[in-house]
């Protein structure tokens, strides 16, 4: 067995823990390969994200470097504060190899959403979570025009939009009101953040959709974990992916106890 380590540094707080889980594959006799910009991750069995999920999100990165069909299912180990996305923190090396090793797991298959600009022509890129506009600190607010299939929607003048996947609708989509969806939901959220208008809500379409968004106004264009600039009056295309992604997720966990565990979600309160 073969497997690729992918962090983006690790604080010496958590250099113990790093070295004890380097230990305990190297005496299972797996083989170990860090992978980073670029990383090659042939032949490798799993994928381990160091750190929280920050890190997870951007080693998706990584599914559009080589072919898709062969990427390794990825397991997030949380060195990081909330780790929603990640299955197993620190204190669990152990018994997350042996449950690894003996089978006791299932793979969760999450959507991507692929994005592409109309007006360029750069490779698609891939979000886990959410792809998102924001207007710009200088701008009282930012116009986009929202379209699904060629039907115009509405135009969402505000502080931006947020198109979620399931696995993001329990992100950012959620602090702005949008709603918790299933990871094995067919669906997209889209979701405003700080409209203008109050009877602009978050709406769900089908992930067989095809999304535009013409931005009209520059703002800060968000693909997960990654920021940068884009300038008005382009047109954004958004589908889901021709490919999935492959969460570990220990057998002593699943969706809901996630959001109930580490969301606080429907927990009962007691003095």
């Amino acid at each position: 067995m073969k497997i690729a380590l992918y962090y983006r540094h690790i604080d010496e707080a958590d250099r113990m823990a790093f070295d004890e889980l380097t230990t305990i594959l190297h005496d299972k006799g797996i083989a170990t390969v860090r992978v980073g910009d670029g990383g090659d991750l042939a032949g490798c069995d799993y994928l381990f994200s160091i750190g929280g999920d920050g890190t997870l999100l951007s080693s998706v990165q990584f599914v559009g470097t080589g072919s898709p069909d062969t990427f390794p299912p990825v397991l997030g180990i949380n060195f990081g504060h909330l780790g929603f996305l990640t299955t197993v923190g620190r204190d669990n090396l152990h018994s997350m190899v042996e449950e690894l090793l003996g089978g006791r797991f299932t793979l969760e298959e999450r959507s991507l959403l692929q994005l592409s600009a109309a007006q360029d022509q750069q490779p698609a890129s891939f979000s886990l979570n959410e792809v998102f506009v924001h207007r710009t600190e200088e701008a009282s607010l930012l116009r986009t025009e929202v379209y699904v299939d060629n039907l115009y929607v509405a135009t969402y003048a505000g502080d931006g939009v947020i198109v979620a996947t399931p696995t993001g609708s329990t992100a950012y989509s959620l602090s702005c009101g949008g709603p918790i969806l299933t990871p094995d939901s067919r669906c997209l959220a889209i979701t405003p953040i700080s409209a203008h208008t109050l009877t602009l809500r978050p709406i769900i379409v089908p992930d067989s959709a095809t999304l535009r968004l013409h931005v009209c106004d520059d703002c800060f264009l968000g693909i997960d974990s990654r920021r940068t600039t884009l300038a008005g009056n382009t047109d954004l295309i958004l589908r889901r992916a021709p490919f999935s992604v492959r969460l570990v997720r220990m057998n002593t966990q699943n969706f809901f106890s996630a959001i109930r565990d580490k969301l606080m979600w429907g927990t009962e309160v007691r003095n």
